[in-house]
């Protein structure tokens, strides 16, 4: 991203300073830049003068943002507030590299990558000169100050990316300047109007009181605002879009035009608590020995009609959202629920492939078609796992849920065990031909049925029954893929994973290689047989497997959404870490838009959707499907940290992830969380030092005069085990990790 000499010339003021900075004795000191015009933008941008890009904030350390390199191999770091120029986290930015003569020294720590000039370790300096797009919904969650003799109160956002935001004191509660002390605990919304270029503080007016921090809706609701989740209620002209004549039942003139399966033997398998069932399987053997294996899926495009109220509504979701304690849905829920939704013993439309396939998994034929289907049980993954776990067991009709008389329990069982078999097949060949895999530990929780508080959390088991549906959802979305490519080269909507990072490649090799760890990064393929190979064979092999999958994940960029006609060149299309070259989305229209546009485009019923269109919408998805996933994160760290709160502290032994100057990462092994110890808080002395890549800290343990335990030394490296324990901290439900003293052997 090398940068002409030339500076691009800078507009006096950007829309939102105008009237803001006008010059003169009493104005105060400009602190961040005025932005570029358009125009100039355009220019530098074409010029290779300027990059645009995504930008990303550390959580953790506030100051640091990065935005991808144009050429995918490594992250441009931005230094310091200034120098994000207003930006907030997610924005479209535009940067320009200062000249050579502002660049400065960094020294890099193995957390980040920084676009180093090759011969010295001076850091090109980058600064933000226009903002494309603001991702950022503006909304924060936070505290209010009183400030004594100012007609503002102060803001204080949770999210330490956010600046502090000045506010209206007519916006606050009415008694907050005689009372402010009652409102320390109080939860607000808070939207940012303005940020003005003399200010560190931005301006905002406060949207809603939220309620008392630490309490799960008041947060969940925070969360929701801030992510710009839409929970409102469904409009009346998107409920006047459903189905009118409740039952509903398939009109003659439908079901002539479609495939009849009702009497095959067709059921679900999702988790237990699951409402929105999306997808149904088959597998019946053919007289020649090989299957016909059928892939059902809930055909959502024949009720959310293109360009009607409710479409609109669900292409602006885009996804649901699923929180531990609920979901937020993308359509209304007579059709997440009911009409759509495959429930058991009920006729039900559906958009089917269906394929002829040998025992050992290799495709012998193919069709794509609208078909009807009737459930003939609705198996949870436990049920599923059951009979993988008994194949010669005969189950009784109390063991599982209600059954179609017309299918014995023994057919469906049959089926299940034939699925798992081939699935087996399939995936041991997608492995060998160059899959990756990279699980990371997730967490799940029991909650009390009346007050929905967390009573326990474990990490969630994947287990073979899910490892077969998810065999037969990749070979379904894989098939969609090529059918829609093949008929709207133009217009497909599909999903590409870009390699990784190189430079953040480069130095996890260096790092590995200094640790005697045998990884290939040469490929996914390589990349996953490197993490299956033993780790050790004692009992923290499992653990160290853990910490190198999140070590090996910090490199890899997300998958994304595109159009066909929109990137040209046909290996862009690739899926990195399934190793295919065109994959999509076609196996969840009830709870993804982007399904939905897959199962017109597979109909021929788009109308005429332009290039353009599928563009932005796959665009917009990419955005819904990012905030979503968050979301989901900070719900589950919610519902953690009340856990904590509630039933702790709680003791573990965790392994350390990796090394800074002065703090520690680490897997907390017993709930799949990660955390950082600071040395600081819990000893007396620590020291820091590197060899290469590999950062070491040793901490020194003073005599513990109560057990009359002498002063201790314990070096932490990747790898090594620890004692922790979780404990509630005084904010709402924040946690902290503490190192526990280790015993006199080290350990």
């Amino acid at each position: 991203a090398a940068v002409g000499s030339r500076t691009v010339t800078r507009s006096t003021v950007s829309p939102a300073d105008k009237n803001k900075n006008k010059g003169g004795r009493g104005s105060k000191k400009q602190i961040f830049e005025s932005y570029m015009t358009c125009e100039d933008v355009s220019h530098g941008l074409k010029r290779g003068q300027l990059i645009q890009g995504s930008l990303r904030i550390n959580p953790k350390k506030y100051r640091e943002a990065f935005i991808p390199s144009p050429d995918g191999d490594r992250d441009i770091f931005l230094d310091g507030i200034v120098a994000r120029n207003r930006a907030l986290n997610g924005d479209v930015v535009v940067v320009q590299i200062l000249p050579r003569d502002q660049w400065k020294v960094i020294y890099s720590n193995p957390y980040t990558v920084y676009l180093n000039h090759p011969s010295t370790i001076c850091c090109f300096i980058i600064t933000v000169v226009y903002i494309v797009e603001r991702k950022h919904s503006r909304a924060v969650t936070g505290f209010l100050k009183f400030l004594p003799d100012k007609p503002f109160a102060m803001f204080s956002p949770v999210d330490h990316r956010v600046p502090r935001i000045n506010i209206p004191l007519t916006d606050c509660p009415a008694d907050f300047s005689s009372r402010s002390g009652d409102y320390v605990n109080t939860l607000f919304i808070c939207r940012i109007t303005n940020w003005p270029a003399d200010s560190n503080f931005a301006e905002g007016r406060l949207a809603k009181t939220l309620g008392q921090a630490g309490e799960i809706e008041p947060e969940t609701e925070g969360i929701l605002i801030e992510y710009d989740v839409d929970f409102s209620e469904f409009s009346d002209e998107v409920l006047d879009c459903l189905p009118k004549n409740l039952p509903w039942t398939i009109p003659p003139e439908e079901m002539s035009k479609r495939r009849d399966l009702r009497k095959e033997c067709i059921f679900t398998i999702d988790p237990a608590t699951a409402r929105d069932l999306d997808d149904a399987l088959s597998c019946k053997l053919l007289p020649d020995g090989n299957f016909e294996v059928g892939v059902h899926i809930a055909d959502v495009s024949y009720f959310v009609e293109e360009g009607c109220d409710l479409d609109f509504m669900a292409s602006r979701r885009a996804t649901s959202v699923y929180l531990v304690q609920k979901v937020i849905p993308m359509l209304p829920r007579l059709l997440c629920e009911e009409l759509c939704s495959l429930n058991p013993l009920t006729d039900r439309l559906t958009f089917s492939v269906i394929w002829k396939i040998t025992p050992q998994g290799k495709i012998l034929s193919e069709w794509f078609g609208r078909s009807v289907i009737r459930s003939c049980v609705k198996l949870s993954y436990d049920h599923a796992q059951s009979m993988i776990n008994a194949p010669d067991k005969m189950f009784s009709a109390e063991e599982l849920p209600p059954v179609d008389p017309e299918h014995p329990i023994d057919e469906i069982h049959q089926a299940v065990l034939n699925l798992h078999s081939i699935a087996k097949n399939l995936r041991a060949q997608r492995f060998e031909g160059g899959a990756l895999r990279l699980d990371q530990l997730k967490l799940s929780f029991t909650l009390d049925k009346d007050t929905m508080m967390p009573q326990g959390c474990y990490v969630y088991q994947y287990r073979d029954s899910n490892k077969l549906v998810e065999e037969f959802m990749l070979l379904a979305n894989m098939a969609a893929a090529h059918q829609i490519y093949r008929s709207f080269p133009e217009q497909a909507l599909l999903r590409r994973h870009p390699p990784p990072q190189t430079k953040m490649v480069d130095e996890l090799q260096e790092l590995c290689d200094q640790m005697g760890l045998n990884v290939d990064f040469s490929s996914a393929g390589a990349l996953h047989r490197s993490l299956h190979a033993t780790l050790g064979d004692d009992e923290y092999s499992s653990a160290r497997k853990e910490v190198l999958t999140h070590m090996c994940s910090r490199p890899m960029q997300m998958a994304v959404y595109f159009c066909t006609g929109v990137i040209k060149e046909e290996h862009l299309f690739k899926h990195y870490a399934l190793n295919v070259p065109f994959y999509t989305h076609f196996t969840s229209p009830i709870r993804r838009y982007a399904d939905v546009i897959v199962h017109r485009l597979l109909a021929s019923s788009l109308g005429g959707l332009s290039e353009e269109e599928v563009h932005k919408q796959a665009m917009h998805c990419n955005d819904k499907k990012t905030a979503s996933k968050r979301v989901q994160e900070l719900s589950s760290e919610l519902f953690f940290g009340v856990f904590v709160k509630e039933c702790g502290p709680l003791d573990s032994e965790a392994m350390v992830m990796g090394v800074l100057d002065q703090s520690f990462d680490v897997l907390v092994l017993r709930y799949g969380v990660q955390k950082r110890i600071y040395c600081k808080v819990s000893l007396d002395s620590f020291h820091h030092h590197k060899v290469g890549k590999k950062g070491e800290l040793t901490l020194v343990w003073s005599p513990d005069e109560a057990s009359q335990k002498p002063p201790l030394q314990q070096v932490i490296s990747v790898f090594t085990l620890v004692e922790v324990q979780l404990r509630a901290d005084g904010g709402a439900m924040k946690y902290s990790a503490v190192l526990k003293r280790p015993d006199e052997n080290g350990s």
